[in-house]
């Protein structure tokens, strides 16, 4: 019996043998690809392996950068000839106050900009020299032209209707038109009659006679412009410097070359003229 049981033992044993070994074996098998199968799959080409993204981040080429603040550019100097005078602040604030001069800067101080709209204004009312300083002479033209144009001094020449007057402020030297309540002509600047007996005569008037070039026989001299409102009064271009305080007319009303010429264009025979006030000084 024991030697019939041997072979069929021996070839139980093998066959045990051979299951463990298989078993393993797959055993082995599979705990390798189950750790393969847990390993991460390599990268695809071109791919983002920073984990932040795939799209691409701006390169130091295309990142905007600040630009820097400009630096302004340094106010040009003043030319010698037009610095500030003693009347800047008086100019800057009278101009200031008159249509086409308000650009001008009030703070007292003299800049090229100031330096040029004061020029203008100068140009326009015959001061000399028109180099832009500030002095007592323009002072006192800019004052005069702003306090013309307040509502107090205008309202004394207040006439209703479609009719043309021309208002002489013997006050403040000035003259302009009216029509409809509107000012139409001026202000600007005039030079009445002097002391002396040569005042001009506050009244309400018509302008009766005109000629652009008038004989004048007592004073022996051509009047330029001219236009008659009260017997041998009237307006006329100036023959000298208007704003010569010194000086007067002998009762007209005397304007500067420019003024002259637009006020014979205004006016006609029939024109309503109206003075009032008194010249300082007379």
């Amino acid at each position: 019996m024991a030697r019939r049981r041997k072979p069929w033992m021996a070839i139980t044993l093998a066959v045990i043998a051979v299951t463990v070994t298989v078993g393993a074996g797959a055993y082995v098998f599979g705990s390798a690809r189950a750790a393969v199968a847990q390993q991460p799959l390599p990268p695809a080409a071109g791919a983002d392996t920073t984990g932040v993204g795939t799209s691409p981040g701006p390169t130091p080429s295309t990142v905007a950068t600040p630009s820097p603040e400009p630096t302004p550019s340094p106010e040009p100097p003043v030319p010698a000839e037009c610095q500030g005078g003693d009347s800047q602040t008086e100019v800057e604030s009278a101009l200031a106050r008159i249509d086409g001069y308000r650009s001008i800067t009030v703070d007292g101080v003299q800049t090229v900009a100031d330096c040029e709209v004061v020029k203008k204004f100068q140009t326009r009312y015959g001061i000399s020299p028109a180099a832009g300083r500030a002095g007592p002479t323009t002072a006192a033209v800019a004052r005069r032209l702003a306090a013309s144009l307040e509502a107090a001094e205008q309202a004394k020449c207040r006439v209703k209707g479609p009719a043309l007057t021309i208002c002489i402020d013997l006050t403040q030297q000035t003259a302009w038109a009216v029509r409809d309540g509107a000012v139409v002509w001026g202000p600007t600047v005039v030079r009445t009659g002097m002391r002396g007996g040569y005042q001009t005569p506050t009244g309400t008037y018509e302008i009766f006679r005109r000629a652009k070039r008038e004989w004048s026989v007592p004073y022996k001299v051509w009047l330029p412009y001219w236009q008659a409102f009260n017997g041998g009064i009237g307006f006329h271009e100036t023959t000298t410097y208007i704003h010569d305080g010194s000086l007067g007319s002998h009762g007209c009303v005397n304007l500067l070359h420019a003024d002259a010429v637009a006020l014979w264009s205004t006016a006609g025979v029939g024109t309503t003229v109206k003075v009032f006030g008194n010249r300082p000084g007379t």
